[in-house]
């Protein structure tokens, strides 16, 4: 799909904050790192990285924390939502919730290619699926699979 023909709308779960995207998807993956799931309160997060500017708020900006040195998070001040992450590492690019999509079961093609940071899965989550598996960052190129 080229940029062009994608754009994909998104919220919180109150609605308060929502956001715009307007590049197909340069990644997408489930994360398995202790930092996405402390933050998301879930045992994995599912990220899909866009081009930095190809993504806007278009209502009400979210609360940002920096997580980790050189990572920053965003969420709804009013539900408390996960929605972005950014990364100095990956300066170009923005990832964003997956679930937070308005519509995540139909926005194509914004399902995972791969699993990250497998090296933090926790024990009790099978992934069974047959997606490439990384110890961390795919760009790094160490698999576990």
């Amino acid at each position: 799909m080229s940029d062009d023909a994608f754009a994909a709308n998104g919220h919180c779960r109150c609605g308060a904050v929502r956001f715009r995207v307007t590049a197909a998807p340069v990644l997408t993956e489930f994360c398995h790192c202790e930092s996405c799931r402390r933050s998301a309160g879930a045992p994995l997060m599912a990220w899909a990285g866009f081009p930095r500017n190809a993504f806007a708020i278009t209502k009400r900006e979210p609360v940002c924390h920096e997580s980790t040195p050189g990572v920053v998070r965003t969420f709804c001040g009013v539900c408390g939502t996960s929605l972005t992450l950014g990364a100095e590492r990956f300066a170009s690019e923005f990832y964003v919730a997956t679930a937070a999509f308005d519509d995540p079961e139909t926005t194509d093609p914004i399902t995972p290619d791969v699993h990250i940071w497998r090296s933090g899965r926790l024990s009790w989550v099978e992934t069974t699926d047959a997606l490439p598996h990384y110890t961390g960052f795919v760009s790094d190129g160490v698999r576990d699979d």
